[in-house]
């Protein structure tokens, strides 16, 4: 063989080593994780992509986007070697377990992501659980304070002697924690519901006055010494907070881990900050029933009425003729945020 066809050969050698080396390494580049949202809660070991790369939670954390601060692990360059993916996924069935990556088609005809492992939880309750997916890649942003029925001069005139705590801009910002909220079903629906809950919240507080319970004869009552993580941050520490008065340990580690905040340990968290405050009491209108028999929002949302609000709110005290006073405050509070609104009141005022 002559010097110029052993060269040739060994440079035909040579690349097709080279190109078996690279080729592999952009065919399995990494695949983009779900893109980072600011409204979600992420937790030690779970991922995010941002700016083509994926990063690793290495601790709790909400609203500090990747790369800016050390609670982030950057994972590598990502987008491609994965499939882009399709809209066929189940539809969301109530009661059934989801665990966390569990992709849902809800009745609405959208599509939702399992953020944590549930029991079927409504998809529409709170995004802890559960977040808004868009067939292709990614999530969608959660609603933005814009669109809130009730707008900031309305709130101001319904709560005008309101305490400097109880911020518009905190109860905006607590929305995306709940976006069923006041944004389900029509418009005078929407509007009937927040009215609704500002019409509990007005009587809860004294017109939005009111930060913590007044009577701290009460405080040490709250705390339930039966719960297996007892009270942490001491037997008065429970009171009631916000603007549904939030009370007792069971409640404030409930709401705590809904929201992925540790209100158990740190209860004064409600009486600091105004988005935590309002989400407290959001928490407790989606999801509770109380001593009703359906949440606050169901209530509203399936025409049950604002009777049963106040049920599921305070029943056990107030309605069936237990005290009618108190039951005609929030009734008449609610007939007047609704004409702020433009709306009417519908049926079924009184429980």
């Amino acid at each position: 063989m002559s010097r110029l066809r052993i060269i040739a050969a060994f440079l035909a050698v040579a690349c097709a080593t080279v190109l078996a080396v690279v080729l592999p390494t952009s065919a399995t580049a990494a695949s983009c994780a779900t893109a980072w949202n600011s409204g979600s809660v992420y937790t030690n070991g779970m991922t995010a992509s941002y700016n083509n790369r994926n990063w690793l939670a290495q601790w709790w954390t909400q609203n500090q986007a990747p790369g800016t601060d050390g609670v982030w692990a950057d994972q590598g360059a990502c987008g491609g070697g994965g499939s882009t993916p399709t809209c066929d996924y189940p539809n969301w069935v109530a009661g059934r377990n989801y665990v966390t990556g569990n992709i849902v088609k809800y009745t609405d005809g959208k599509f939702y992501i399992a953020e944590h492992d549930n029991p079927g939880y409504d998809p529409l309750i709170s995004t802890w659980f559960w977040e808004p997916f868009t067939c292709g890649g990614g999530t969608t942003p959660p609603p933005q304070p814009g669109g809130f029925v009730v707008s900031e001069a309305q709130f101001n005139q319904m709560f005008p002697n309101r305490n400097s705590f109880y911020t518009y801009s905190g109860l905006t910002a607590a929305l995306s924690a709940y976006p069923g909220f006041a944004n389900s079903g029509s418009d005078t629906v929407k509007k009937q519901e927040a009215a609704a809950f500002l019409a509990n919240v007005n009587h809860e507080t004294g017109g939005l006055v009111h930060i913590v319970e007044q009577n701290q004869a009460n405080y040490p009552h709250y705390c339930d010494t039966g719960q297996p993580y007892g009270c942490p941050a001491g037997q008065a520490a429970y009171y009631g907070r916000g603007p549904i008065q939030l009370s007792w340990n069971f409640n404030y580690k409930a709401a705590g881990d809904a929201l992925g905040i540790n209100l158990l340990g740190d209860p004064w968290q409600v009486e600091r900050n105004a988005s935590i405050a309002w989400k407290t009491g959001l928490w407790y209108w989606n999801t509770q029933t109380g001593p009703g028999t359906m949440t606050p929002h169901n209530a509203m949302v399936n025409g049950n009425g604002f009777g049963e609000t106040i049920r599921s709110i305070n029943g056990s005290l107030e309605c069936g003729g237990r005290n009618p006073a108190q039951v005609q405050s929030r009734v008449d509070a609610y007939n007047r945020f609704v004409g702020i609104l433009g709306t009417s009141a519908g049926n079924n005022l009184y429980c």
